[in-house]
């Protein structure tokens, strides 16, 4: 007997419902990874607000290039402390010198974004405009080369970081996973290596010539700061006696000793 197919006599049935089928049982796929993807990342930055960090996403980095480098693998050295353990001098340094909008702003300054555009625009010097929450949020759970996918990971981070934590967190974060030279983690790392002293025991000068380097610590040094290192350390300090102590009445954090800055300081 003769079987009547729809769409003629004796036609085969249409490949196009399994075609369909198989395009949403992807795309429910894919939004089911998505989902998941994003409950992840939010649930660890959730757990991050109480949890510290013992390593970075640049700190894995270094080690598996290190790895794979003909120089043998790079010492990574990293030493976490809270932020009342790191010195008043520091904290504001690092706003001075990063993010003077730090407590104002809620992960973008804006102002400074639109500044940088002008300014690249004319082809000068390229400028950025990442605020201490984006440098966290590429330092944590990204990586280094620039990219489109990283900028909007980055902004996707931190949104969430900025929901999630509050300011204090932000920075304390910032200072314990920041590169302060090649293998050199984390602000207590920094200040024992180069100044021999703790965090906490930083002096405003040394604060500073330690917040001079942090734009590019591969290359610049705060044992042997160039004459731009010196001279941005200045801007720095100068900066610093602006900003006063209302950035850290807003942290609650303690004020710094005052002290004079030692004029042409260089880390021993």
């Amino acid at each position: 007997m003769l079987k009547v197919y729809k769409g003629g006599k004796g036609s085969p049935p249409s490949n196009k419902r399994p075609v369909i089928a198989r395009v949403r049982s992807f795309i429910r796929l894919l939004c089911a990874m998505v989902f998941l993807a994003v409950g992840c990342s939010i649930l660890l930055v959730v757990l991050l607000k109480w949890v510290d960090p013992p390593f970075s996403s640049f700190m894995v980095q270094e080690r598996v290039r290190g790895a794979f480098s003909a120089g043998g693998q790079q010492k990574i050295r990293h030493r976490w402390v809270p932020l009342t353990r790191v010195s008043p001098h520091i904290a504001l340094a690092v706003l001075a010198a990063e993010d003077q909008s730090f407590t104002t702003h809620r992960g973008f300054d804006f102002k400074a974004i639109r500044k940088a555009i002008r300014q690249n625009r004319t082809g000068k010097r390229l400028l950025g405009a990442s605020t201490i929450s984006q440098q966290v949020a590429k330092n944590l759970f990204l990586w280094q080369e620039r990219s489109l996918i990283r900028k909007g990971l980055e902004a996707y981070f931190t949104v969430v970081i900025e929901l999630c934590w509050d300011k204090r967190r932000i920075l304390e974060v910032y200072l314990n996973t920041a590169e302060w030279g090649d293998g050199i983690y984390g602000v207590e790392t920094a200040a024992l290596t180069y100044f021999k002293k703790s965090a906490r025991e930083l002096s405003r000068d040394q604060a500073a010539l330690l917040a001079a380097i942090l734009p590019n610590p591969s290359i610049y040094s705060a044992r042997s700061p160039s004459s731009y290192i010196l001279h941005r350390k200045n801007w720095i300090l100068r900066q610093m006696r602006q900003l006063g102590t209302k950035p850290l009445d807003a942290l609650k954090l303690g004020r710094p000793s005052s002290e004079k800055p030692a004029k042409g300081y260089a880390a021993k």
